[in-house]
């Protein structure tokens, strides 16, 4: 118990020292030094072009979203208040670029109506776990790896928002919820649909191989 306690110390402490540096090199930047803002968004750069291909589905967009969303992060950087994580206020402003660039290619709006039905709904594989739980040999597995590439494409664009930034980026449920600017309820129901889908589309690609791999697909896909 006493261990627990002080890994999640520690990292409370971590997130103060990283929130607190952060602050210190935006005060900078704001007072002129504005070659620092390189070095406040380093750590988020990849994160950033994994949220926008997470929505355009094309590395070249993906990469330009990014770059946009840098700039403005910039322009705005005086604008931002601190009510929530540096990171988190630069994935919103990640999100909304990349919305914005898949409606100007599409022509279409993100379809969201689906997501008003309850999150149980006909949503219970018993058999089914979260995704995530895949064996590390099994990762090794080159079809693998190109299924999970596949099953993410396979989402709906809001479904793989919140994939991304809550199982591969390792966002909160409320910090996915202000990058995304959806209530937390929404945020669960997203992530439930997606994890579930990610389940069924990778299943068929591990059952066959061994009866085995059903036994470490037993966690509720509905974990948050």
């Amino acid at each position: 118990m006493s261990s627990t306690t002080d890994k999640n110390t520690g990292q409370t402490d971590l997130a103060a020292a990283s929130a607190a540096r952060e602050a210190a090199l935006i005060a900078r930047i704001l007072a002129g030094e504005r070659e620092l803002f390189h070095d406040l968004i380093r750590p988020y750069e990849r994160g950033l072009y994994l949220a926008a291909y997470s929505v355009v589905q094309n590395q070249s967009d993906a990469e330009d979203v990014a770059q946009d969303a840098v700039i403005k992060a910039y322009q705005a950087l005086k604008s931002f208040r601190g009510d929530a994580k540096f990171s988190t206020w630069l994935m919103a402003i990640t999100l909304n670029e990349a919305r914005s660039r898949w409606r100007k290619n599409s022509g279409e709006q993100l379809d969201f109506l689906s997501d008003c039905e309850d999150s149980t709904g006909d949503y219970t594989p018993s058999v089914l776990a979260d995704w995530r739980y895949i064996p590390s040999q099994e990762l090794e597995r080159k079809e693998l790896r190109q299924a999970l590439r596949e099953a993410i494409a396979k989402l709906s664009p809001e479904y793989r928002e919140v994939l991304i930034l809550r199982d591969v980026r390792g966002m909160s449920i409320a910090e996915a919820a202000v990058a995304t600017g959806v209530n937390e309820g929404l945020v669960k129901v997203r992530l439930f649909r997606a994890r579930l889908s990610m389940q069924k589309l990778l299943a068929p690609k591990l059952a066959p191989k061994q009866r085995g791999f059903m036994g470490w697909l037993t966690r509720k896909a509905g974990g948050q």
